[in-house]
């Protein structure tokens, strides 16, 4: 490698004249930038070092070695190197410049010199080719790119490559749930019950592309809050020049800028959009997965109006203890929000049928209707039930009739549950699930 050094005769007539005029002024401060090569700068006095020192190149970049380090950065953009080859003397000619003026010295390449640098960069660039491919392999996803030879099928689908992109999560959980209740009023069976139990959560979202033409993109998720949030579509994009500009199955919309008619987002079906010349006709079938509401605000508040029939409205959820509290309810209400009522209920207890096969505090129950009622029910059986009875009082009470009196008394055998059901079926005008009814393990 060689360095040619040159300089203008106005250049170093200027740097002539600033020495001379600041060599003899006195104590001015003149800040030269000179360039020593590595044998000058060994014979500098020594200055203070950085901690990380490093050194700057004293050529061009192609016969210098490069600096791949990162904490060296790159020279500016307004820096340009030209090579160019020069015939007569066989060489290659190297600057750098900012601009029009040199920013290093010129310098040149004999043509050997510049065959066995390209070769060894054409070296370097392959290996480092074929380490990216490597990498690229290993990072490849879970179905890599198809090849399909065939002018057919480049020419329907817009090339020849199938690629899949799946993304997401599945997780699926498998479980055996095993109970057994050690209940001897249970049949042996029924005491010990298996349960298979299997849960499934999937996060998937897959686009695949065959050509440049066909798309299939679906997103599906178990845990989404409505069904609309899992799209699946199959587009195809046609050229500029073909008929079939568009077609779209699966959830499509039709977007019109009308007002007139209003376009439609939540759409499931087919979508074709067509071009004949100067004509675009669109087509759509499909089926509206969605629908539009319309909230009205006023005064910071939203009122929404419904009609609701009267045997709807709040069905079995409300029950009146016994009948004096149905006669005395509207009594006992009109002085709200005073509850004008001479009874006040401190304990009450609710009995049900036992679903889940549960023992603990468990109870075998007999209930009757007209048990405390004034104005019983059953009128075929006025010698159990009397309301002339000496211990009648006119609230609800086991002593407003003689129900209660009369079974405890005549019937005792109907606190043994196996003959609770034989002894109030013998009474003449008494009915299962009318007039009583008998609960096991309530």
């Amino acid at each position: 490698m060689k360095i040619v050094r040159k300089y203008s005769l106005a250049a170093l007539l200027i740097f002539l004249l600033f020495g001379f005029v600041f060599g003899f002024t006195g104590p001015s401060t003149v800040f030269n930038y000179v360039q020593f090569s590595e044998h000058e700068a060994s014979l500098l006095p020594d200055t203070p070092s950085l901690k990380y020192p490093f050194t700057d190149r004293f050529a061009d970049p192609l016969n210098s070695r490069s600096r791949e380090n990162g904490l060296y950065l790159n020279d500016p953009s307004n820096i340009k190197m030209d090579v160019q080859y020069n015939p007569d003397e066989r060489q290659y000619d190297i600057n750098e410049r900012m601009g029009e003026l040199f920013y290093r010295n010129p310098s040149y390449m004999t043509f050997d010199e510049f065959v066995d640098h390209e070769y060894r960069k054409s070296t370097k660039d392959y290996w480092k080719q074929r380490a990216n491919e490597e990498s690229a392999i290993q990072k490849k996803g879970f179905a890599p790119k198809l090849y399909i030879g065939g002018e057919a099928f480049s020419r329907i689908f817009g090339g020849n490559t199938i690629e899949i992109k799946p993304q997401g999560s599945a997780e699926l959980s498998f479980g055996l749930n095993f109970q057994k209740y050690d209940n001897p009023t249970l049949p042996e069976r029924q005491r010990k019950n298996t349960t298979f139990d299997f849960k499934e959560k999937i996060q998937l979202n897959v686009v695949g592309n065959i050509g440049e033409k066909l798309k299939f993109t679906t997103n599906y998720n178990t845990e989404a809050s409505f069904d609309f949030e899992n799209k699946l579509k199959l587009e195809y994009n046609g050229q500029e020049d073909e008929i079939i500009k568009k077609i779209e199955a699966g959830n499509v919309s039709l977007p019109l800028t009308g007002s007139l008619i209003q376009g439609s987002q939540s759409l499931f079906g087919i979508k074709t959009k067509l071009q004949f010349g100067r004509l675009t006709v669109t087509s759509i079938f499909s089926q509206q997965k969605g629908s539009t509401s319309h909230i009205a605000v006023e005064n910071g508040a939203t009122t929404t109006p419904f009609d609701i029939s009267a045997d709807q409205y709040e069905a079995n959820k409300h029950f009146f203890v016994g009948q004096f509290f149905r006669n005395q309810y509207d009594a006992a209400l009109t002085s709200l929000p005073f509850v004008n009522s001479p009874i006040s209920i401190t304990k009450i207890e609710v009995w049900r049928t036992n679903t889940v096969n549960v023992t603990t505090d468990n109870r075998n129950i007999v209930a009757l209707l007209d048990l405390g009622e004034k104005n019983y029910y059953n009128k075929l059986v006025p010698a159990l039930i009397n309301t002339n009875a000496p211990f009648n009082v006119g609230y609800p009470s086991d002593s407003t009739n003689s129900l209660y009196y009369q079974l405890v008394t005549n019937y005792p055998q109907i606190r043994e549950f196996d003959k609770a059901a034989s002894a109030l079926s013998s009474i003449s005008g008494f009915q299962g699930s009318r007039d009583y009814e008998v609960l096991l393990n309530a």
